[in-house]
């Protein structure tokens, strides 16, 4: 945690030093302060946060893939003369252990869209989403589990 919070005054640092308040100038900051850290992360003491950036960087890129993608087949079956969707509700159990990774994940299944997590069972070992398209109840909950409970499990752990 603590070299979160050095890294983001770092990054602000940057973009007082620069003059130039934007979301490219911040995140090059941040870059850059993070490899300043990485260069003396002897000095700052055992963390794991060096790990863990790239894997979030990593998750973001997937999920914006996913959503990109997510977004096109919604369009596409708006705008279209046929319909493709086939609207159904599957029950997806969960490996997920903590209140805050079940509501990450229950989150990042309602941004996507044409899915949305409409409850989770009495003992939280099983999330009910309704998505667009079901083509396979079983392929829905493979693509949940192996795609993005798989990823948030790495990202809390």
């Amino acid at each position: 945690m603590r070299a979160l919070v050095l890294n983001l005054f770092l990054a602000i640092v940057w973009v007082s030093l620069t003059g130039r308040v934007t979301a490219g100038g911040l995140a090059f900051g941040f870059l850059l302060g993070y490899l300043l850290l990485l260069w003396l992360r002897r000095l700052i003491g055992p963390t794991t946060y060096f790990e863990k950036v790239p894997g979030v960087l990593s998750f973001l890129l997937f999920y914006a893939k996913e959503m990109v993608r997510a977004n096109l087949r919604v369009a596409r079956d708006v705008i279209s003369i046929r319909r493709k969707s086939r609207p159904g509700i599957v029950a997806v159990p969960l490996d997920l252990k903590t209140d805050l990774e079940i509501t990450v994940l229950a989150s990042l299944i309602a941004l996507t869209p044409g899915t949305f997590g409409l409850d989770i069972s009495s003992d939280r070992r099983v999330l009910f989403v309704h998505a667009m398209f079901v083509d396979s109840p079983d392929a829905l909950r493979v693509s949940i589990k192996n795609d993005l409970e798989r990823r948030v499990k790495e990202l809390f752990r």
